[in-house]
């Protein structure tokens, strides 16, 4: 009996928050929706060409727009997640919109009488019946596929932030696990894309447009369902107001006390002290930068004016918030050198498209896809992100004493080199290609030139490697480099270099068939110079690679002021973890 009474019995712990187990519903919800995106992304110019009866240029520039526009409107899923809504209430109702868009573009590809006679592979005699889409039939078109794309921006903005999120920078267990969060995330993002290009795809060619997108309705539909499985799991955000609209606060105040000169000693801007801030706020460190922005932070002394409207949001900022704005500031160098590549990944994402349906496809009794063929590039990054990981961080670090092997904007530079390497073995390609069907006098006819599709996979394979540095390095220099309170709109920005390379694709083409007498204005790729302009975009992109090597060395990291406190409670947490693995 006193053995009994001497037992404690402790109360049952309540479910820990965060970590592992919340990350894997984020990762579910963010690779499924590329899933459907991208294999949407890759077949749309084979849909809107031989469907919608668009010409080939026209189709790659509604591509492109249609691609740019939902990376853009990751900017607007990110005002709402950090000003309105959480980041998971975010994923879900833009999810919705998702859902609601390819379904309505399975509603029309369902139907014959909303869509155009299809002019692609016609009988002669039928040749009179084929016209272009009218405008209810466009209508519902962009409709369709605009509500996909504000869906997918919305979950793109909320989705990467939401499951970072569940690991505590200040605890140096879970900061360990973030580090490495973007990694994983990108692997899953890989995945989703390749059943994508291979499961979606297949079965749009070979079902029917109609099931290709019920499937991704009813796929992003259920991923829904299963983020909101972890609802109780989650760490969500709490809304600290519009970064957007503490940064035009910011500029605002600036203007305003432009005449006003700046104090010598810089105790006396304005700024939050420790005891008044918020336990999980960030305080950072005045920097010489921009200094014109730092008369935001200058208390006026006016004597008709009483203290709380003179320190009010739109008359005073602290020296966080500005720090805060000079980040966004100067990152933006850093997302305008990064734009050109996406430039060159949209062309990619079309062209090489196009270029696989005039080539030999056939693997045995097997015919590949056209729209299959970024799965070589997505299967080397499933093989390379585990390995760079597992194995190339670790030995980085042993050398370089950074937690992830290197610097982010390192592994940037080197994306940025590989694209120009992707863009010159692409023309080598094109130019064989073409030699190809000079050889055989193929260059008038549609039958498959008698070369395999697989030639392609060098530009796809190299331009893999590329964006596996630079978009992850992308998202892991953003969202550590911002401030806690600017974390999604750090996400929407990695985003948005993608959104602006897109619409720059769109640009470039326009421009290249006016100034060269239209290199890529015919119908018939075996007469366009596809080749002369990969040797451009090469051409561009080593100048492209010159200007971000001066924004990398122009750019200054952020400096946090760190309380005493937490410093000895992280060199205990970190004793205590040394001691462990002793």
């Amino acid at each position: 009996m006193r053995m009994c009474r001497d037992v404690n019995i402790e109360p049952k712990q309540p479910p820990r928050l965060g970590g592992n187990r919340a990350t894997l519903f984020v990762y579910a919800m963010a690779g499924i929706d590329v899933m459907a995106f991208f294999a949407t992304g890759v077949s749309l110019v084979t849909y809107f060409y031989g469907f919608m009866n668009f010409s080939i240029t026209k189709s790659a520039t509604a591509v492109t727009n249609f691609m740019g526009t939902a990376f853009m409107l990751a900017l607007f899923g990110a005002f709402l997640s950090d000003t309105y809504l959480s980041r998971f209430k975010t994923c879900v109702l833009f999810g919705c919109f998702e859902v609601v868009g390819y379904a309505l573009l399975a509603v029309q590809a369902h139907f014959r009488q909303l869509r155009p006679f299809p002019c692609k592979d016609v009988l002669l005699i039928q040749l009179n019946q084929c016209q272009s889409a009218n405008k209810g039939q466009l209508a519902i078109l962009y409709v369709g596929l605009y509500l996909v794309a504000i869906g997918t921006g919305g979950v793109k903005a909320a989705a990467p932030p939401l499951g970072a999120d569940q690991y505590d920078e200040k605890d140096p267990k879970e900061a360990a696990k973030l580090s490495s969060y973007f990694n994983w995330l990108m692997f899953f993002l890989t995945t989703g894309a390749l059943f994508g290009v291979t499961f979606i795809v297949w079965i749009g060619e070979n079902q029917g447009w109609d099931w290709s997108f019920a499937v991704c309705s009813i796929v992003v539909g259920l991923a829904i369902l299963f983020l909101t499985m972890g609802k109780s799991l989650y760490r969500n955000n709490v809304s600290n107001g519009s970064p957007l609209t503490r940064i035009m606060q910011v500029f605002f105040v600036a203007l305003r006390n432009r005449n006003l000169p700046l104090p010598e000693n810089e105790h006396e801007l304005h700024e939050i002290h420790d005891k008044e801030a918020r336990n999980d706020a960030e305080i950072l460190r005045k920097t010489d930068q921009f200094k014109f922005l730092d008369r935001a932070t200058i208390m006026r002394t006016d004597q008709n004016t009483s203290t709380s409207s003179a320190h009010g949001p739109w008359k005073l900022c602290t020296v966080t918030q500005v720090e805060e704005t000079k980040i966004v500031v100067r990152m933006l160098p850093i997302i305008l050198s990064t734009v050109f590549m996406n430039t060159c990944l949209a062309q990619l994402q079309t062209f090489t498209i196009q270029q696989s349906t005039t080539m030999n496809r056939k693997i045995h009794k097997f015919e590949v896809p056209g729209a299959s063929i970024p799965a070589i590039p997505l299967l080397f990054m499933i093989i390379l992100i585990p390995i760079y990981e597992r194995v190339f961080i670790p030995i980085a670090r042993k050398f370089t004493g950074i937690p992830t092997g290197i610097r982010q904007l390192q592994r940037i530079g080197a994306g940025l080199v590989l694209s120009a390497v992707s863009m010159v073995v692409a023309a080598i390609v094109e130019k064989h290609r073409k030699t190809v069907a000079i050889k055989h006098s193929m260059v008038e006819t549609a039958t498959p030139l008698p070369m395999s599709v697989f030639w392609l996979g060098y530009q796809y394979a190299i331009f893999g490697l590329a964006d596996m540095f630079t978009f992850v390095g992308l998202m892991d220099f953003f969202y550590s480099e911002s401030s806690s309170s600017m974390k999604a709109l750090s996400t929407a920005i990695s985003w948005s270099s993608l959104a602006i390379g897109y619409y720059t694709s769109s640009v470039v083409v326009s421009i290249v068939n006016k100034v060269s007498g239209g290199w890529l204005d015919n119908n018939n790729l075996n007469k366009d110079k596809l080749d002369y302009f990969y040797w451009l975009l090469a051409g561009l992109s080593v100048l492209n690679f010159g200007f971000y090597l001066l924004c990398a060395s122009w750019y200054k990291y952020k400096k946090v002021d760190v309380n005493p406190e937490d410093v000895v409670l992280s060199k205990e947490a970190t004793g205590k973890i040394e001691m462990s693995i002793v």
